[in-house]
């Protein structure tokens, strides 16, 4: 049996290239994303073969462990769970929204999908490698570098929802690493995908590119890469550990 991989919001965006990405090394996908339609459309479009979308909302606890279950059942365990379901809640118009803005309703939406469903799909795949292991077990999380620099496009729900993604990579990369699981975390910079275009329009690309050393935003295929090392063999001393996909922005 080949290596099966469940990717979240991986109907488009960087979802969607971070399944073309796994595919193209062998993988099996499971895609999923809160349209069924839309999850198994991107399933069909991928290479190989075993492929299937499957319809799942990360922030709501009995539907994660309904469609884990059904997921594996079908599949077969999964060896690879990529979190990378989000939301960014702006104003009209694309403006990012004041902390005195942004709404209760707002605050708790936004940690629901990013931070919630993160330690939801990941309690869930550990739950299920400790009944039954799997060779080289691989976590990714999804951040941002809005979380390490206090961002410039997103709202501080958004920034604080993807700070805690990054302290929960660590803390589940040592809890993970007696199963043999890495568990590490990408931290995309400003990449031309959906979420980006919230506020940022194509005309605009040139003059945002100015401060980014390498000269352009990234595309989806840049944070896909750095996904497909991190669930490669190849990387499994890696664990804790964050790789920034900025193109320079920011430099340690």
């Amino acid at each position: 049996m080949g290596r099966i991989a469940l990717v979240t919001g991986g109907a488009r965006g960087i979802g969607e290239g971070i399944c073309q990405a796994l595919a193209e090394s062998g993988v099996t996908i499971a895609v999923s994303d809160l349209d069924q339609t839309a999850a198994q459309r991107r399933a069909d479009t991928l290479p190989g073969s075993g492929h299937r979308g499957w319809a799942m909302d990360v922030s709501d606890e009995s539907h994660v462990e309904s469609v884990f279950d059904r997921m594996e059942s079908h599949h077969g365990p999964l060896a690879i769970l990529v979190c990378n379901a989000g939301i960014l809640i702006l104003k009209e118009g694309g403006i990012k929204p004041m902390l005195t803005e942004i709404s209760l309703e707002e605050w708790e939406r936004t940690h629901a999908v990013n931070l919630r469903g993160t330690f939801l799909c990941c309690r869930a795949y550990l739950r299920r490698r400790q009944i039954r292991p799997v060779a080289d077990g691989r976590i990714v999380t999804l951040s941002s570098s809005a979380a390490q620099l206090g961002g410039y496009r997103s709202s501080c729900a958004y920034i604080s929802s993807k700070a805690a993604v990054l302290g929960l990579t660590k803390g589940m990369a040592r809890e993970a690493a007696p199963l043999g699981i890495t568990v590490n975390a990408v931290a995309p910079g400003l990449i031309d995908a959906p979420m980006t275009r919230l506020s940022l329009k194509p005309e605009d690309d040139a003059q945002a590119a100015v401060p980014i050393p390498m000269g352009r935003i990234g595309r989806p295929a840049d944070v896909a890469g750095a996904v497909r090392y991190l669930c490669s063999p190849e990387a499994g001393y890696l664990t804790g550990v964050t790789i920034d996909v900025n193109g320079g922005t920011r430099m340690q």
